[in-house]
């Protein structure tokens, strides 16, 4: 009697541990969590350095982040329609 019944709880639990699985991430979500991830420079994160960017690398993931927000303020600039000061049209 335990037998079936261990058997029925073990086919219940797995039944919804597959559902739970099912609902995850599609791989477009995933691919778009590491294009930001390594936009924020976390392809810099060694196993030594975990979870923080690793010293050696903390000048480049400065630098790229710098590069990024100009990049997003002249991209905003374009959309707004606004040109950068002394630029003739």
């Amino acid at each position: 009697m335990k037998k079936i019944t261990f058997s029925a709880l073990s086919l219940v639990v797995l039944a919804a541990s597959s559902n739970a699985f099912a609902e995850g991430k599609t791989r477009a979500q995933v691919y778009q969590e590491l294009i930001e991830a390594q936009q924020n420079g976390l392809n810099y994160v060694t196993d030594a350095s975990y979870p923080d960017v690793n010293p050696v690398f903390a000048q480049q993931v400065e630098r790229h982040k710098e590069a990024l927000a100009a990049q997003a303020a002249a991209a905003s600039r374009v959309v707004s329609g606004s040109t950068p000061a002394g630029s003739a049209n």
